[in-house]
């Protein structure tokens, strides 16, 4: 049994998010805790600077759709309805921190890669996650491919 009620899995939906899936089925394969995912897409303004006199808003849906997708495969192996699967739009530790709050989350899982020198410098969604959680987080390493 886990000390953890409810646990969010952020995932960011490359191949590598199956390491972190791998992870939490390892550990709470035999446990009462509640899983909800989620995958956090930033807006395409954000992205491109905002400046760019073309509606977006098409190519965002068709990511949006393709986010619930895939993110509706991962969910399928732990298993996890689809109330619990989370598509957001903003900024990826903003919202799982919100996400965390409102569903009283008390283990944020996220993967990893390790990043050093100037990748840290400039940070990462795991870092950020991290120093603004209000519940305990635990960062997957990523294994290199």
């Amino acid at each position: 049994m886990s000390s953890y009620k409810h646990v969010l899995v952020g995932l960011d939906l490359s191949t590598e998010s199956q390491q972190v899936i791998d992870r939490v089925k390892f550990l709470f394969a035999n446990s009462d805790s509640k899983i909800s995912l989620c995958h956090i897409l930033e807006p395409l303004a954000f992205t491109y600077g905002g400046d760019i006199p073309v509606d977006l808003s098409d190519v965002q849906n068709q990511l949006q759709q393709q986010a619930t997708e895939r993110l509706a495969a991962f969910a399928q192996q732990l298993p996890v309805e689809q109330p619990d699967q989370h598509i957001i739009l903003g900024h990826p530790a903003q919202e799982m921190h919100n996400l965390a709050k409102q569903t009283d989350i008390d283990l944020i899982v996220v993967g990893s890669h390790g990043r050093h020198g100037l990748a840290l410098i400039f940070g990462s969604t795991s870092n950020s996650v991290l120093h603004g959680a209000s519940c305990d987080v635990l960062a997957v390493r990523i294994a290199d491919s």
